[in-house]
């Protein structure tokens, strides 16, 4: 039995980026494009009638910007994954994106791998935050509680230690059971032992975590 497709709506005001995301995206048997939108209000209402698993949303739009269109879109309830996506490395943007909901933050220079794998870790449900995009938002934060961050290191083992690593990478649990060869189960226990040793709610702030503190592989 065929699995299902992964719907992707694309968003940009560049007609030529969303063809070529497109013609990307449809190379992949398990992803489908159903639908694209130049602007935030035919975005909003093309996302409300398509409902697709994945939309990949351009930050940086006239009249209604990126983070206005995600905001809209939750304040509707709608259901779909959100990856917003920018050319700039625009550290406001991407903090007020985390703040609103988004479910990924790419930026338009990653290489095909990289999007691809944001796509399918955000439609699992879990959170995509490109690495480079992770560092820059820690950037110039005075790290005040340093002793008791290095307290919550040295309470991680060896093995979630490595998976934290893996984490801010941006790998997902099932690319980081493949790395480690460990069930994915494994993982998402070492996972939420992570989040609660760090004393963070999610993937994103210990991904953050582990670039604030020079977390680094063994």
């Amino acid at each position: 039995m065929k699995n299902k497709n992964i719907t992707i709506f694309l968003v940009d005001d560049h007609e030529l980026i969303r063809e070529g995301i497109k013609q990307l995206l449809e190379l992949e048997d398990d992803i489908e494009v159903v639908g694209q939108a130049g602007d935030g209000e035919e975005a909003i209402e093309k996302i409300s009638k398509y409902r697709p698993d994945v939309v990949l949303l351009d930050i940086n739009m006239p009249q209604i910007n990126g983070i206005d269109v995600l905001r809209r879109l939750k304040d509707l309830g709608a259901n779909s994954k959100i990856i917003m996506l920018t050319i700039h490395k625009d550290r406001e943007y991407l903090l007020e994106a985390m703040k609103v909901g988004a479910d990924g933050y790419v930026l338009k220079d990653t290489d095909a791998e990289g999007l691809l794998r944001a796509i399918r870790t955000v439609e699992s449900g879990e959170t995509y935050i490109q690495p480079s995009i992770a560092s820059l938002l820690v950037e110039n934060i005075n790290d005040v509680e340093s002793n008791e961050n290095a307290m919550k290191t040295d309470s991680l083992t060896k093995r979630e230690y490595e998976v934290l690593t893996l984490i801010a990478e941006g790998l997902s649990n099932k690319d980081i059971a493949n790395k480690l060869y460990i069930s994915e189960k494994t993982v998402k226990n070492h996972v939420s032992s992570i989040l609660k040793k760090l004393e963070v709610n999610d993937r994103i702030q210990a991904a953050i975590f582990a670039f604030k503190n020079n977390i680094k592989k063994i």
